[in-house]
């Protein structure tokens, strides 16, 4: 009687750990599928920024971070990676960040940052650019950059 037991036991604790892998898997793919990673010149010296930090420099509200970096943003013309960047870390649609920077234009408040096709020339462009910030897919190469931890 007590082996029997002992089996439905073992069994119910086999499914958690399989429901569990499973719920991981699911959420590692996720957040490859529409994740990315933000880079920096390797002049930057911070290894993190804070997600409120991020955003301060993407809205052109502070040109440094708090280690006292100059950062210069840099952004992609579009794609999932942009779409998922600008809505997660900005809080708007890639419309609404157009016309953002163009009212901070148009007001002499700030100028549009600098934009280039798509991961590869956001990670080169970072690459050789002192003080340059981007963000790239998860799973896009960012070969001579940093990859900044987002707090």
């Amino acid at each position: 009687m007590e082996s029997h037991f002992m089996k439905i036991k073992t069994m119910k604790n086999l499914k958690s750990i399989l429901m569990a892998v499973a719920i991981l898997a699911l959420a590692s793919s996720y957040a490859l599928a529409g994740g990315v990673k933000v880079i920096a010149n390797s002049s930057v010296k911070a290894d993190s920024v804070s997600a409120d930090e991020l955003k301060s420099v993407f809205l052109e509200e502070t040109s440094s971070l708090r280690d006292g970096s100059h950062v210069e943003p840099v952004l992609a013309k579009g794609g999932a990676a942009h779409e998922a960047f600008v809505k997660d870390y900005l809080g708007k649609s890639d419309a609404a960040l157009q016309t953002y920077y163009r009212s901070l234009v148009f007001t002499g408040k700030g100028s549009m940052p600098k934009t280039v096709g798509g991961d590869a020339e956001i990670a080169a462009y970072v690459a050789k650019t002192k003080g340059a910030i981007g963000y790239v897919s998860a799973g896009a190469s960012a070969e001579g950059t940093k990859v900044l931890e987002v707090k």
